[in-house]
């Protein structure tokens, strides 16, 4: 039998050279200097602000946006949009204790067997904790603790499954899964699931860890035909490009892990469709010799590319980032109309701390840029 570990090294080496010969047939495109676009969220002199990520409410109007004061840790503020992103609201009233964040929030909006809508919100490390709300984030519950783990920006990614059971991904480095933690020499892949909306969450399982390759931030998208599920996968170690690895029953098992092309590389990737059935995944730039590397960019293409590892159809740099690789853990939200409501962190101001910036376009739109070009 062949050893487990020479096939994984064997598909990672194909997929690479699979990146590479593809690459050249991308289209590139640059909105970074539209500054038209570029809506401020929140800015606040001598202070860092980070890591958002973004919900959608039913009105498919109204926007909530959480991030940390500070880069991960920090106070989580809380800012809302009530005309589609195109103006914020003052900083709102949270729990005292969101002030305690350790971590990343993540943000999502969940419906429960009994028809019941809520708002989660996460904050990672050990232990993970959760708080609640079920009236549009008017008010939420304190953080309370899942359960005796924690891991790295958890929930990283949630969605709903055909049987109306909620799949949350995450990772960890040995450091926060358990109390008093020791990093470890892999990054491990995990998921748990929800039968109640959300409230409560299954002990994590393993999903993937390996000493060659570092996968992290799953990113989780479904296929157009609702059959299977695909999770794209920032690399750390740097040594190799993206990965993605796929399900076709509902969370349960996985595929190997294969390397994506360097259209896809990157971190934190949040997709989602538009009325014609493309796909949008916004990330963090991390492709090797990209002319646009460490700044928020957006990848057009289609649910095929991803199954097949081809390039799609277009890269975008929505904003250029001043400093090295910090920026762009994004939220992505899609409008009923087509319209992407694109916000995120960066350091859009030379010398200055990062700050929350939201935009707005439709894949339309880069189609005319496209032809006129």
């Amino acid at each position: 039998m062949v050893p487990i570990k020479l096939v994984f090294s064997l598909l990672v080496f194909l997929s690479c050279m699979n990146s590479v010969l593809q690459h050249q047939n991308l289209i590139q495109l640059d909105l970074s200097n539209q500054a038209y676009r570029q809506v401020v969220v929140d800015r606040e002199k001598g202070q860092y602000l980070g890591h958002t990520t973004t919900v959608l409410l039913k009105d498919d109007r109204t926007i909530i946006t959480v991030y940390p004061m500070g880069h991960g840790g920090g106070q989580i503020v809380m800012k809302k949009s009530t005309d589609c992103g195109k103006t914020w609201s003052k900083r709102l009233p949270v729990p005292d204790n969101w002030s305690t964040s350790k971590e990343v929030p993540t943000i999502f909006r969940i419906i429960d067997s009994a028809g019941v809508k809520r708002l989660i919100l996460f904050s990672g490390l050990y232990p993970a904790r959760l708080s609640v709300s079920e009236n549009d984030g008017q008010t939420w519950t304190p953080l309370n603790p899942v359960g005796d783990w924690g891991g790295i920006v958890v929930m990283g990614s949630v969605v709903r499954l055909s049987d109306g059971r909620y799949l949350a991904m995450f990772h960890d480095d040995g450091r926060f899964f358990r109390q008093n933690g020791k990093v470890s020499n892999w990054m491990t892949l995990y998921k748990s699931f929800s039968r109640d909306g959300g409230l409560t969450w299954s002990f994590p399982e393993e999903v993937f860890k390996a000493d060659t390759v570092a996968l992290c931030e799953p990113g989780v998208i479904r296929s157009p035909n609702g059959k299977q599920l695909a999770a794209l996968l920032r690399e750390n170690s740097r040594r190799r490009n993206s990965f993605i690895i796929f399900s076709d029953d509902e969370g349960a098992t996985w595929s190997a892990p294969r390397e994506l092309p360097l259209s896809l590389t990157g971190d934190r990737h949040t997709g989602k469709y538009a009325p014609d059935g493309r796909l949008l995944i916004s990330f963090r730039d991390m492709a090797k010799d990209s002319p646009t590397f460490g700044d928020w960019i957006v990848w057009v293409g289609t649910y095929d590319d991803l199954l097949n590892r081809s390039d799609g159809q277009y890269r975008v740099r929505l904003m250029d980032n001043k400093v090295s690789a910090d920026c762009a853990y994004p939220g992505v939200e899609v409008l009923n109309d087509g319209t992407f409501v694109l916000t995120t962190y960066g350091h859009w101001i030379e010398g200055e701390e990062p700050f929350i910036v939201s935009i707005r376009l439709t894949l339309e739109e880069l189609d005319t840029l496209a032809q006129s070009r």
